[in-house]
């Protein structure tokens, strides 16, 4: 194939609405905004107008293009494209797949710009925590000249109603009325992901009283294990008390001591 004359290559400069001076990327920005201006299915009443125009567009994107890509001799490859991935706990907890459709640009076999969908799916694994870094080399949009770019995808942890994450232990908390904190109590305790054990306590429940319950937290891949679920207690006070009640608490917490 011949290589376009001055006088050519001026005019696809013309047609595409672009300087000398234009970049790579300026380029690709032209000929989307033209290809979307002048796409016969959108021009309807001027339709062979536009059906002319949208062939000299892509005509001079698909000949032109050589030149420019020829100008740049070392592919490089732009800074990664970076989206957060939210996951609940029982996500992380339990691993699940996910599937994220993403929409890309892509130079197709005759060197014009096309947009394409993707679906990629990312296995998350039991255990991942907050900022773990998943990366798809190459899925990000491809440009004239250089190498397109890795999508890299962070894991946020979206809020639990009832638990909260501590590095591999869970926390959460537990109200408990001030009679059953001083004489005793049997507390229902849920577990993340469905279920509940009941633990008894006999100690006196005091505020920032906590219990440990060993291998109830979120998984520890590496060690084969699971992290603990720590419960926080919480006392309910009265905020009223009759003079006889009162009469009747001071005498029995003076006769314990």
């Amino acid at each position: 194939m011949e290589e376009p004359s001055r006088t050519q290559t001026q005019n696809y400069y013309r047609i595409l609405g672009i300087p000398k001076s234009a970049t790579l990327s300026d380029i690709c920005k032209a000929y989307k905004a033209l290809v979307i201006k002048w796409h016969p299915d959108r021009n309807q009443s001027n339709k062979d107008e536009a059906e002319a125009n949208f062939r000299s567009i892509n005509e001079a994107y698909r000949v032109a293009m050589p030149i420019f890509y020829s100008q740049s001799a070392v592919r490089r490859k732009p800074q990664p494209i970076e989206k957060k991935l939210e996951c609940s706990l029982e996500e992380l907890c339990n691993g699940c797949i996910k599937k994220i459709k993403i929409t890309r640009d892509s130079i197709s076999s005759s060197g014009l710009l096309v947009q394409e969908d993707e679906i990629l799916m990312i296995k998350v694994k039991p255990g991942w925590k907050r900022g773990t870094k998943i990366t798809f080399e190459g899925k990000g949009d491809e440009r004239p000249g250089a190498l397109p770019a890795d999508i890299i995808f962070s894991i946020e942890e979206k809020q639990h109603p009832l638990f909260k994450r501590e590095g591999d232990d869970l926390e959460l908390g537990v109200e408990v009325p001030l009679v059953q904190a001083l004489t005793g109590c049997t507390v229902p305790v849920p577990l993340l992901g469905g279920g509940e054990i009941t633990l008894s306590i006999d100690d006196i429940i005091y505020p920032g009283y906590e219990k440990t319950i060993p291998g109830e937290g979120m998984p520890k891949p590496k060690e084969g294990r699971r992290g603990d679920l720590r419960l926080k207690f919480l006392v309910d006070f009265q905020t009223e008390l009759r003079d006889e009640q009162r009469q009747e608490v001071v005498r029995i917490l003076e006769g314990s001591s």
